[in-house]
C-alpha cells in the first residue's frame, strides 16, 4: 500500500515539472486544414496554439489580451472612446464639407461659357 502512495507522488511531482517547463520555454503547435472538392477550395481552418506562462509570451511579443475589449476594462474603454471620436469625426466632416453639385449642372455651366 506505501508503494503506490509513493508511485503517485512522484507522478505528481513528474506532472508539476513537465508542466513547469512547459510554461517556461512555451510549446507552439500549428496546422492547416483544407478541404476542396474538384480542385475547388471550400474550407481552410488554421489552428494555432500557443502554450506558456505569460512572461514567456510577452518576451516573445505576444500580447493580445492587453488590448482586448473582451478581456480589459482599459481597452474596452479605448474601443468606445474610439467610436464616439469617429463618430465625431464623421459629423464634423460632413459639416465642413461642401455641397455636392449634380454632374450634369457641372457640365452644362463648363460647356456653356
Amino acid at each position: 500500500m506505501n508503494e503506490q502512495r509513493i508511485e503517485h507522488s512522484l507522478q505528481a511531482v513528474g506532472l508539476a515539472d513537465i508542466l513547469e517547463r512547459v510554461l517556461d520555454k512555451g510549446i507552439v503547435i500549428a496546422g492547416d486544414i483544407t478541404i476542396s472538392l474538384v480542385e475547388v477550395e471550400l474550407l481552410n481552418i488554421r489552428l494555432r496554439l500557443v502554450v506558456a506562462s505569460v512572461d514567456r509570451a510577452m518576451s516573445m511579443g505576444i500580447n493580445w489580451w492587453q488590448s482586448d475589449p473582451h478581456l480589459n476594462a482599459q481597452a474596452r474603454e479605448l474601443a468606445e472612446e474610439n467610436r464616439l471620436l469617429r463618430a465625431r469625426l464623421d459629423r464634423l466632416e460632413a459639416a465642413v464639407a461642401p455641397p455636392l453639385e449634380p454632374a450634369s449642372a457641372g457640365q452644362e455651366a463648363s460647356h456653356g461659357g
